[in-house]
């Protein structure tokens, strides 16, 4: 699916950088072209600089957002979520992140949900980088409480797991 969007902007790779970081931040775009995280607008020159393009490299991208059916079907309906491994320690959750052998392994993350419910976790959010989205994918899970040692021993059994770490 990323290859296809990255596609329609295969002559532009300074609007398929705009467009990777709206998607990786779950910014939506209006009808009018607007950046926005909800109902709050983000400033094109604000993406640009993120992005390291010029201001009016956001504002053809917003266009041909707008004007592609599926871009702007994507883009009226994405959305982003507090992601909560770097708070969780202060909120008394645990943190696993999960390095696979290969990311694109079918059942990485039900074998470790197993693993955590077998040891009386609950697992209050789960985070998947997409392996088409970026180079070093990870599985970050946010537990109910802190993690045992054994359950990292456990999961480092499991053959479609490279590393573990966890905070």
């Amino acid at each position: 699916m990323w290859q296809m969007l990255l596609k329609k902007f295969e002559k532009y790779p300074a609007q398929a950088k705009v467009l990777r970081l709206l998607f990786e931040r779950g910014f939506q775009v209006s009808e009018e072209g607007k950046v926005t995280s909800g109902t709050i607008e983000i400033a094109h020159t604000q993406l640009a600089k993120e992005a390291g393009v010029d201001r009016r490299v956001v504002d053809s991208t917003t266009k041909t957002i707008v004007s592609d059916e599926l871009l702007s079907t994507i883009f009226k309906n994405v959305h982003s979520i507090p992601f909560l491994r770097d708070v969780a320690p202060s909120l008394g959750l645990g943190v696993i992140i999960i390095i696979p052998e290969d990311a694109a392994d079918v059942g990485i993350l039900a074998k470790v949900a197993a693993l955590v419910s077998e040891h009386k976790l609950s697992i209050r959010q789960a985070v998947s980088d997409d392996p088409f989205l970026t180079d070093k994918p990870r599985l970050t899970l946010i537990t109910d409480q802190k993690v045992p040692g054994e359950l990292v021993d456990d999961i480092l059994k499991l053959p479609s797991v490279k590393g573990v770490s966890i905070y």
